[in-house]
């Protein structure tokens, strides 16, 4: 039986994926209560895990060092109390092929290289390029289907991945390039980047330290 995530855990989670988010973001990154999770990010960062900055017209949460490891302490014993673990690691092993074809049609995406570049911008006028691209990107999406099946039978905040990305990439292909690589909407590579930072919280993972 797949594991629902405490409201508490799921405010703390939701700024460590997203980055950098105000109160509604990290609401509706998991469904919950913009009045209550302004409450609970509150009390958090009375504990020193978050901290609410405003620059330049914009104004978010992020998590302190300690909020890092409280968030970490949380998924972990989560993850244990499931039994699961096991499942979510191979999982992860076999993401990383697929991070490494999303992370180079992702290069492919934004250069196009030529006999006097080889880091000459991609100007997208070669449509046949760009197809390859999303055909590269297409077989991430149908290898993803059963990865973020299989994790969302162990946690229910794991889940939807996969229809996110599969949507970035209909939107693509109907000719919204954004939504490949920009990161200031819900494309194929911010999906894959909260998808990734997800998985290395959840297994307790240094980023640096690891693919």
């Amino acid at each position: 039986m797949t594991r629902a995530s405490e409201p508490g855990l799921l405010a703390l989670h939701g700024v460590r994926v997203l980055g950098f988010a105000d109160t509604p973001a990290v609401a509706r990154r998991y469904g919950l209560d913009p009045a209550g999770t302004e409450e609970l990010l509150r009390d958090a960062e009375a504990y020193g895990w978050t901290s609410y900055t405003a620059f330049a017209g914009t104004a978010g949460w992020s998590l302190t060092e300690a909020g890092r490891a409280e968030n970490e302490r949380l998924l972990a014993a989560e993850l244990a109390g499931t039994g699961r673990a096991g499942e979510v690691e191979e999982v992860y092993r076999a993401f990383l092929p697929l991070n490494a074809l999303l992370l180079r049609a992702c290069t492919d995406w934004q250069l196009r290289p030529d006999a006097g570049d080889r880091l000459a911008p991609n100007d997208h006028r070669d449509p046949a390029w760009d197809a390859r691209v999303l055909d590269e990107l297409a077989e991430v999406s149908r290898a993803l289907v059963p990865l973020a099946g299989r994790l969302g039978d162990v946690l229910t905040r794991l889940r939807g991945y996969d229809a996110r990305f599969d949507a970035a990439l209909a939107r693509a292909r109907a000719g919204d390039g954004a939504y490949v690589d920009r990161t200031d909407v819900d494309s194929c590579h911010r999906v894959w980047f909260e998808l990734h930072e997800d998985l290395i919280a959840t297994l307790g993972i240094d980023r640096h330290a690891h693919p």
